[in-house]
């Protein structure tokens, strides 16, 4: 929906009102989309915070590929005396 901004200043309430019920609104000036009207994203509680991480951290958990050791990872650019070979 597009709404002229002159119209939007009596109509906020209920543009708002349609903006949270999913509609989206479109305030113009001149003609010309100016702004948008979207409503808010729900701000996670936090419970739900704790939850979001405790799930991320166990599928790091799942999804570790250990690698060589990072003492041992380099042993192929020396030779037996310790030296660069």
């Amino acid at each position: 929906m597009h709404v002229p901004l002159s119209d939007a200043k009596a109509r906020l309430t209920d543009l708002v009102r349609q903006a949270e019920a999913g509609e989206e609104v479109v305030l113009t000036r001149h003609g010309k989309p100016a702004a948008r009207i979207v409503p808010m994203a729900p701000v996670p509680t936090g419970a739900a915070r704790k939850l979001l991480v405790e799930r991320l951290q166990r599928s790091a958990v799942r999804n570790l590929h250990l690698g060589p050791e990072a003492a041992r990872s380099q042993d192929f650019l020396y030779g037996d005396d310790g030296l660069p070979g």
